[in-house]
C-alpha cells in the first residue's frame, strides 16, 4: 500500500510503499474523534493485451480535492494522487485479474491523522491507497437488482456532505440497508430529506430511468454524489443520440420508466429489475438489446481497452 503525510503547511511528502497491514493512530486523531475522512473508489483493469489500465483517475483526484475543501482537510495534488495510485497498482500488478474475470479495486483514503482533542481540523493528514482483487459485480446469469425505497432515513441533507465522498455519509445508512436486506432487497433507494417526494441515489451508486429516447437522472444539487461512472455514462448516452435529462425526479416517475439502471465504480452499469415503493413492486425490462446493456457494453469496452478510447479516458500504466 502507498502512504504519505501532510505537514502543517499542507504539503504532502513524497510517499512510500509498504506491505499491506495495520496502521498506528493517535487516539486524538481527527479521523477518530471528528470523522475527518474521505474515501475514493476506482479500479485497475487488465486489457486483452495484458496491459493494466486506469479509468479517468484524474476525476477521482479532483473529487477528493473538492471533498477536502468541504471537510477542511489538506489534499494531495492531482498528480500526487495519481502517482500514489499508480505505485499501488504496479506493486500489486499480479493481483489484477485476467480480462473479463474482475478487476483490482482501489481504495484511496484521506484522513485526519494529526491529534486535536478540541473541535478543530487536524494538523496533519494521511493519504493512503490500498487495493483488493474483486469479481465483476454484474455477471451473466445474475438477477437484476431489486431495490427498496426508504421513506424514513434520508441519505443526505441540503448543506451537508452528500455531494462529497465523506466517510460519514455511509455509517448512517447502514441501518436502512440492513432492514432492506432482511426483507430480501439488495439495496436501498433514498428520497430527498426536504420533501420526501423525490428520488436521490442508492446507497453507493447513482440511478437512471429510461423513458423512450430519454434518460432521466437526479441532478447533483449538493446532496447527490457526482459519480465518475455516472458522468461517463451520460457522455456515452449523448454520443449515441439519447436525450439526458438531469433534474429533480419525483418518486412517482418510477412507474413511468421502461428501464432503470444504477451506475458506480463497484456496480458498473447494473440493471434494476424491480423497485418496491409503499408495498407496491414496480418491474422493469432487463436483458439484451436494451439501453442499459448498450451503455454497459461500451463503458466496459473502453475501460478494458477492447473499444478504441477516442476520449482519452484510459490511462495505461503497465
Amino acid at each position: 500500500m502507498f502512504a504519505t503525510r501532510s505537514c502543517s503547511e499542507g504539503n504532502f511528502e513524497q510517499g512510500y510503499l509498504s506491505r499491506y497491514g495495520n496502521i498506528e493512530l493517535n487516539p486524538a486523531a481527527g479521523i477518530l474523534n471528528y470523522g475527518q475522512g474521505l474515501i475514493e473508489g476506482m479500479k485497475a483493469y487488465r486489457g486483452e493485451d495484458g496491459k493494466v489500465l486506469l479509468f479517468r483517475p484524474e476525476l477521482n483526484a479532483m473529487r477528493m480535492k473538492i471533498g477536502a475543501e468541504r471537510m477542511c482537510m489538506h489534499s494531495p495534488s492531482v498528480q500526487h494522487f495519481i502517482e500514489g495510485v499508480k505505485q499501488t497498482v504496479l506493486a500489486n500488478r499480479r493481483w489484477v485479474p485476467p480480462p473479463g474475470k474482475g478487476s483490482l479495486y482501489l481504495r484511496p483514503l484521506l484522513f485526519g491523522s494529526g491529534a486535536s482533542l478540541g473541535v478543530a481540523a487536524a494538523p496533519e493528514f494521511t493519504f493512503l491507497v490500498f487495493g483488493s482483487p474483486v469479481q465483476n459485480y454484474f455477471k451473466e446469469g445474475t438477477a437484476a437488482l431489486n431495490l427498496y425505497v426508504e421513506e424514513v432515513i434520508p441519505r443526505a441533507y441540503l448543506g451537508g456532505t452528500g455531494g462529497v465522498k465523506a466517510i460519514s455519509n455511509y455509517g448512517p445508512v447502514l441501518e436502512a440497508m440492513r432492514r432492506a436486506k432482511s426483507r430480501g432487497f439488495l439495496d436501498v433507494l433514498y428520497l430527498d430529506a426536504e420533501t420526501g417526494k423525490n428520488i436521490e441515489e442508492v446507497s453507493a451508486s447513482n440511478i437512471f430511468l429510461v423513458k423512450e429516447n430519454t434518460i432521466v437522472t437526479p441532478a447533483t444539487n449538493g446532496t447527490i454524489l457526482g459519480g465518475i461512472t455516472r458522468k461517463s455514462v451520460i457522455e456515452i448516452a449523448l454520443d449515441l443520440g439519447y436525450k439526458v435529462d438531469e433534474r429533480t425526479v419525483a418518486v412517482e416517475e418510477l412507474k413511468e420508466a421502461r428501464e432503470v439502471f444504477c451506475t458506480g465504480t463497484a456496480t458498473g452499469v447494473a440493471s434494476v429489475g424491480s423497485i418496491t415503493f409503499q408495498n407496491t413492486r414496480i418491474e422493469y425490462k432487463v436483458g439484451d438489446a436494451l439501453v442499459t446493456q448498450q451503455l454497459r457494453s461500451i463503458l466496459v469496452g473502453i475501460q478494458t481497452g477492447s473499444i478504441q478510447d477516442t476520449k482519452d479516458w484510459v490511462m495505461e500504466i503497465a
